[in-house]
């Protein structure tokens, strides 16, 4: 390597990390959030942070910057995601930027034409690149009756992985479902969660009263992207299975997408919140009782943890976070994936008596409190380390 470009930063255990992302807050999805946290994370530890990332034209206005160097991209609209956005390739710009300022090394979270075209700058500089899996896109195929495409996308994103020097994924099933399908170089890098924000403290009687709860009644929550992609038509039905148990069982679904309207339209007894943030999604949460998850697309599943934190029953699929987190029966309830007749059955087995709800609650509590945000960047800043070192040695 040239010595112009030997970085002191490695002397000293402080890292320049370059995140090329398609989304980053106050944008509210699961890989917006993880990212935030790893950036604040990496700051905090002393490491220099900048981001590449497409112009939030709702909120960047001079002087709104949450990071000290950042480069704002054009991008376009997302079909179907509302108010998110694609980077465009901006390959000149990069490759400008990284001259006036190299990074130690790069992290790109998303496989879109900027995560590409940073990809491909990257290895022209000779600058180590790692790249994050945060989405299924694939497994999004059969949701949308595209099924034809999943070989193609599923191809798209083993090139671009594999152009990287690592692939940090979130679990451990994840990593051989990758590596089987011929990915290269597939590490874990886990999440965490918040536990000072997501408490069962945060309970709220003001809420539930909104929500129409009498006394003690339960209520079923789901948090997240309202899509055919999270298997809505699921959680209907497994809400509908618990109303026979119990008939003054309240149901409440936090977030929005494609399909807001039409379930808020053919579920008139269902509360619909719209988008919640930080103390008030944490105080949704804790004014509930169970938390239903029956997506199948995760690649972890953030909502699932601060469930668990916010001291909520949850019933998951066996994948992702709910594998590597729920003891089944312990503290959450997990089956087999798409064993629908299963999920069903236990769910409502948590207020038939088939388990000790209050325990398991509790339980999912006490073990939230185990899993720290800072072990997750400290593991993230050891792997970027150590890429950085690897490339140092080849050159």
């Amino acid at each position: 390597m040239d010595a112009k470009y030997q970085d002191v930063s490695l002397d000293c255990n402080r890292l320049h990390v370059c995140v090329v992302t398609e989304t980053y807050p106050p944008e509210i999805n699961g890989v917006a959030m993880t990212l935030h946290r790893l950036v604040k994370g990496l700051i905090e530890c002393g490491h220099h942070v900048s981001v590449v990332r497409p112009r939030q034209y709702a909120h960047d206005r001079p002087g709104c910057s949450r990071i000290p160097q950042q480069l704002l991209v054009p991008g376009l609209p997302i079909p179907g995601y509302r108010g998110l956005h694609f980077g465009l390739p901006v390959g000149h710009r990069l490759q400008h930027w990284w001259n006036n300022s190299r990074p130690d090394i790069i992290y790109v979270a998303t496989e879109g034409p900027l995560g590409a075209s940073a990809v491909r700058q990257a290895n022209k500089l000779a600058i180590p690149v790692v790249s994050g899996f945060h989405t299924n896109f694939h497994s999004y195929t059969k949701h949308y009756h595209l099924g034809f495409l999943k070989k193609i996308i599923l191809s798209h994103l083993r090139k671009f992985h594999n152009r990287t020097n690592a692939t940090l994924v979130p679990s451990k099933d994840l990593q051989l479902e990758l590596q089987q399908t011929g990915f290269d170089n597939v590490e874990i890098l886990s999440r965490g969660v918040d536990c000072h924000l997501f408490s069962p403290e945060k309970r709220d009687a003001a809420i539930r009263q909104a929500w129409g709860v009498k006394g003690d009644a339960p209520v079923v929550l789901y948090v997240g992207r309202l899509a055919t992609e999270k298997n809505m038509e699921l959680f209907i039905r497994t809400y509908r299975a618990m109303q026979q148990q119990r008939d003054d069982l309240r149901c409440v679904m936090v977030g929005d997408g494609p399909l807001y309207r039409r379930l808020q339209t053919d579920n008139s007894d269902i509360i619909f919140c719209g988008i919640h943030t930080g103390e008030s999604l944490a105080a949704h949460y804790a004014s509930a009782d169970i938390f239903l998850f029956p997506s199948e697309t995760e690649t972890f599943g953030n909502v699932t943890m601060e469930a668990m934190a916010s001291g909520l029953a949850v019933v998951a699929y066996d994948y992702a976070a709910a594998q590597r987190h729920i003891n089944d029966g312990h503290n959450g309830l997990t089956v087999p994936l798409k064993a629908e007749d299963l999920f069903i059955q236990s769910a409502t087995g948590l207020l038939n008596g088939d388990h000790d709800m209050t325990e398991i609650r509790k339980h999912a509590r006490k073990y939230a409190q185990s899993i720290d945000w800072q072990q997750v960047v400290e593991r993230f800043a050891k792997l970027l380390r150590d890429h950085c070192s690897v490339s140092q040695s080849v050159s």
